[in-house]
Parts: structure tokens; C-alpha cells; sequence
């Protein structure tokens, strides 16, 4: 009725006497960025199709860049202002300003945000993890350094180069783990780090993220180290880790998270660290064994797949992954190494003769 022509659009005097008169039960931040969005276009008028996105919390660039440019502008600017949160809208607030760089980020996500569906993935993968660890050092009487065990690496979980024809081993193998060390890393990573990721990102993109690092960790394996298994999340902790500090570095200014300095060092050197171990256990095994060590290049090989696609994935909050060139790039790159990888476990090790250990 307010819109003969068909025009989508109606001045914002008469949807805030619309809004007054039927009183609609709206959010009222919902109702300041639609206000504001109004303003910020040339007429002052409320456009339907951004009414309908609003309402129903759509992700939208387009949104987000037109209430960034805005006329009128939005109450409390920095988030920071709110007053009287609760204990868990104060911890999405920490979050909000721990993962995005952008202040209208921030914003629509602390506005936006839903506790159901919760952050699932990450919690349900560290919990399957520790109660297979417990149960393997329960089975085996052997807590600190589990590889050691002569019954270890017959767990139908671990990923062998004698088994590769179980292609399940290529993702399961996240679930054991060297020892506590190597666990207790992993676990606090994927708690402090993957939690608030999934609380952003949703945990379509993050479980992609991770278990893409863990499949290329696998596979990394069986062409470079063709001798060695491997154990661990690591490949999934390094995309996660790496696409967030990668993130943090590309956008160092507008990111408000305390201490960020002296965190992404210690970060670093902690990775690194966890790197050097993985590597002298493969080379100079403090004990002899009966086989060799599980391999460290699940680590470097997550690493390359966090700060390329992951950082993707990290950068596109307000935009649809399927809308960007650069992520169908990635999505074929990646395709591509697994259709070779794929091919080299069927073929080079007969071509090669590789001795594969008992």
C-alpha cells in the first residue's frame, strides 16, 4: 500500500511511523542499522529487499558497507561502551574483538549472535580425543610417550603406510596421539583458538578448515615421508592456528585484542617448539623402537592450508564463500592435490619400491 509503483522502497518517515503505529516487535539494534542504512542512501528511503535481510540476520556486504557509510550514525560506535552484559554476552563481546578486525564486525556479530547451534565441532573432536587417549594409556599402562608401545601402532585408528588402502586412516589418525605432550598442545589449541573461530565462522567453515588440514597432513605423509605413520590433530590445529594468525598479521591495525604482540610471538615460538619435537622423535628417538616415528610433516602441511584457504575463510564474514573467485582457486587447488595424492598412493610405491615397516 505504501509502495504503489513497485518501487521496493519507502521514505523512512513513513516505516517509522509504520513501525510506531502496528508496533512491531523488531530488535531495536536491528532497527538502528536499518535507520541508519536508510540514511546513508541518496532518497532517505528504506529499501524492502534490505528490510528482508535485516529481519532475517543475512549475511551481506553490501549491508555492511552501506551502514559503514552511513549518515546517521549508530549508537555507542565502539562496542566496548555497552554496559550492563551479562557474564556471556561480555565473553561474545571478547570473543567478537579476539577474531574480527573491523569494528561493524564486531558489532553485527555481538548483534547477531545465536547460541544455538553452539560450537559443537571442536568441543566434540578434543573430547573424542582425550577419551581415546585415556583408553589407549588405560590398555597399554603407557601415558607419556604412547608411540613406544609395541602395540600402538596396530590401532585400526592410525595411519600407516602399510595400510593405506584403508582410506579411513588418512582422517582418523586425529584421533591418537604421540603422547600427553603432543595431546595437551593440541586439546588448549583447539579450545582456546578453534572454539572462538567456530562461535564466528559457524562450523561448516571450520570443520572444512580443520579436517581439510588433517586430510592434507595425511596425504602430505604418504608422498614425502613414504616410511612413516602418522599420529594426531596437529595437521588441523596448524590450518586453524595458521589462518588466524595469518589474519591477525593482514589485518595488524584494526585488530583490538590485548597484548597482541607478545601473544602472536609466543604463539609462534610455541608452534615452532611443538615442530622441533615432532621433528627430533622422527630422526633421534630418545628411546630405540621397534619402527619408525610418526612423521612432522602433517604440521607444515595444515600450515600451508590455514594461510592459504583458511585465510579465506577467515577474511569473508559478511560474504558468501561460493561469491568469491579467489576461494574456487583454492577449492581447485586443493582438489587437484588430492586427485594426486590419490594417484601416488596407488602407484608410486610399487614404482618407487618403497620398504614400508612392518
Amino acid at each position: 500500500q505504501l509502495d504503489p509503483e513497485n518501487t521496493g522502497f519507502i521514505g523512512v518517515e513513513t516505516f517509522a511511523s509504520l513501525v510506531h503505529s502496528h508496533e512491531l516487535p523488531l530488535d531495536p539494534a536491528k532497527l538502528d542499522m536499518l535507520v541508519a542504512l536508510a540514511q546513508g542512501n541518496d532518497e532517505g528511503q528504506v529499501c524492502y529487499q534490505e528490510l528482508v535481510d535485516l529481519i532475517s540476520s543475512k549475511r551481506s556486504s553490501s549491508f555492511k558497507r552501506a551502514i559503514a557509510n552511513g549518515q546517521r550514525a549508530l549508537p555507542r560506535d565502539v562496542l566496548l561502551d555497552e554496559t550492563g552484559l551479562g557474564i556471556y554476552k561480555r565473553f561474545v563481546r571478547y570473543v567478537a574483538y579476539e577474531i574480527l578486525p573491523c569494528e561493524m564486525d564486531r558489532r553485527w556479530y555481538f548483534y547477531q549472535h545465536r547460541t544455538c547451534p553452539p560450537p559443537v565441532f571442536m568441543a566434540a573432536v578434543t573430547l573424542t580425543q582425550i577419551i581415546v587417549f585415556l583408553c589407549y594409556g588405560a590398555r597399554l599402562n603407557k601415558w607419556v610417550l604412547q608411540t613406544y608401545h609395541p602395540e600402538y601402532m596396530k590401532s585400526p585408528l592410525v595411519y600407516h603406510p602399510g595400510h593405506r588402502a584403508r582410506a579411513w586412516r588418512f582422517l582418523t589418525y586425529m584421533f591418537m596421539h604421540v603422547g600427553l605432550e603432543q595431546l595437551g598442545f593440541n586439546a588448549l589449541l583447539q579450545l582456546m583458538i578453534g572454539v572462538p573461530l567456530e562461535m564466528v565462522h559457524g562450523i561448516l567453515r571450520i570443520s572444512f578448515l580443520y579436517l581439510a588440514g588433517v586430510l592434507a597432513g595425511s596425504l602430505t605423509v604418504s608422498i614425502t615421508d613414504m616410511r612413516a605413520p602418522l599420529v594426531g590433530g596437529s595437521g588441523g590445529v596448524y590450518a586453524l592456528c595458521s589462518a588466524h594468525l595469518a589474519n591477525v598479521v593482514m589485518n595488524w591495525a584494526g585488530m583490538r585484542c590485548p597484548y597482541k604482540l607478545l601473544r602472536m610471538v609466543l604463539a609462534l615460538v610455541c608452534m615452532s617448539s611443538e615442530v622441533g619435537r615432532a621433528v627430533w622423535l622422527r630422526f633421534s628417538p630418545p628411546l630405540p623402537a621397534s619402527g619408525p616415528q610418526p612423521s612432522f610433516m602433517a604440521h607444515l602441511a595444515g600450515a600451508i592450508v590455514g594461510i592459504s584457504m583458511g585465510l579465506t575463510i577467515l577474511r569473508s564474514y559478511e560474504e558468501s564463500l561460493q561469491d568469491q573467485c579467489g576461494w574456487w582457486v583454492l577449492l581447485l587447488s586443493y582438489g587437484t592435490f588430492l586427485l594426486f595424492a590419490v594417484f601416488w598412493n596407488i602407484f608410486a610405491y610399487d614404482l618407487l619400491g618403497a620398504q614400508i615397516p612392518p
